[in-house]
């Protein structure tokens, strides 16, 4: 097939341009730089996006996560537009291009998936992430195999560095809403697997509008709600949980932290800053005895791209529970899950003391992902539409 690939800022995009190779596709890149402003509406990029594809007649335009201005570009070339969300959730999937008959729009989310189903929006479908094995596979092949250098690793943000928007909210907020959000978060991190805070927002609404207002896109659908409870609390409800599990964690073990934040400190937690996803990223999950995944309150059973670029560098995984685990691996055998911050220490407790049977578990998870969720994989289920 003869492909027009969207290339952005998004993580991925080598991976998923290899694995299109891999299958005998032929890639016109069509570079895109987006801003906030621009993501949505970009008449510059729209005109020379017309051009290429009147040009190129491509058989289909893919991108990794939605993007309205080429949909609009798509829908009037009469040109199929594939897209697959690496962001959950991603706001410019509630832009009324959705529903665009020229779409095929893939979400790792299931809930999310389903949510869109059940608005009549049968243009999104289901597709969890991948990880290239094969990228992965010469680079950690010159280590020893119980070359551990950390026992328990966390990689990933604490999301207090940038796009914070929750103090300058509550601090432009009366008494009471600050109370109500306060309880909502404090009941939503006692629940695992089911996340409400969306649904009840509608008594303060009106309060975190006049704090903070944010309006939807011109063809925007999504409602109000939306952006406090996914940008605003969920965010939080994030940092507090990641910080919590660090904090318990580094009660009994030694943990060893990579993060954007460079100046965060935690007693017993090493702080080593951010590391490159591509050349170092690898290295931390196949070193380290267990690695830690604490999923984003904004994904709602998704499995996240973290957890398969852990199983594909052979490292072991723990991870909170997210129910599209379940359909995709096997608790105890290709991963291990905690319901608690409890069951967290003693999972990690129990797998610091049976080796033979943490490094089992990553070896059955690499495995499961070798054979069923690399970019080809994807890539071919994605093609299957044609």
């Amino acid at each position: 097939m003869r492909i027009v690939f969207i290339e952005w800022g998004t993580f991925g995009k080598d991976d998923v341009k290899m694995a299109f190779a891999a299958e005998g596709h032929k890639l016109v890149t069509f570079p895109f730089s987006a801003t906030y402003e621009t993501i949505s509406h970009d008449p510059e990029a729209e005109k020379r996006l017309h051009i290429v594809l009147r040009k190129e007649v491509p058989d289909m335009v893919f991108s990794l996560n939605y993007l309205p201005l080429v949909s609009r570009v798509c829908q009037e070339e009469n040109i199929r537009y594939v897209s697959w969300l690496f962001d959950s959730p991603c706001f410019q999937l509630y832009s009324v291009t959705a529903a665009n008959p020229c779409n095929v729009i893939y979400v790792f989310d299931k809930e999310e998936y389903l949510a869109f189903r059940k608005a009549g929006i049968n243009t999104v479908h289901y597709m969890p992430l991948a990880v290239d094995v094969d990228r992965l596979k010469p680079v950690l092949d010159v280590l020893p195999e119980n070359s551990f250098d950390y026992d328990v690793s966390f990689v990933g943000s604490l999301y207090m560095e940038k796009l914070n928007y929750f103090p300058v909210v509550m601090s432009r907020l009366p008494e009471y809403a600050k109370g109500y959000i306060d309880a909502l978060i404090e009941a939503q991190m006692k629940i695992q697997g089911y996340n409400f805070i969306q649904d009840l927002l509608e008594p303060v609404i009106d309060d975190l509008y006049e704090a903070y207002p944010v309006d939807p896109e011109p063809d925007g659908t999504e409602p109000r709600e939306f952006f406090y409870a996914e940008y605003v609390i969920n965010r939080r409800i994030t940092t507090m949980e990641r910080i919590g599990l660090l904090m318990a964690a580094a009660s009994a073990y030694k943990v060893d932290l990579f993060t954007y934040k460079k100046d965060f400190s935690i007693p017993n937690v090493y702080n080593h800053g951010p590391i490159d996803y591509v050349r170092e990223m690898p290295f931390v999950f196949r070193k380290s005895k267990i690695n830690l995944n604490i999923s984003g309150r904004l994904i709602k059973s998704g499995v996240p791209l973290r957890a398969f670029d852990v199983m594909g560098a052979r490292g072991f995984l723990l991870s909170n529970y997210q129910a599209d685990f379940l359909d995709l691996f096997v608790p105890g055998e290709d991963f291990a899950y905690y319901e608690s911050k409890e069951d967290l220490l003693d999972k990690i407790g129990y797998y610091l003391s049976h080796e033979e049977e943490r490094k089992a578990i990553a070896k059955n998870g690499y495995e499961k992902v070798k054979a069923k969720h690399t970019y080809r994989h994807r890539v071919r289920e994605m093609l299957s539409i044609f």
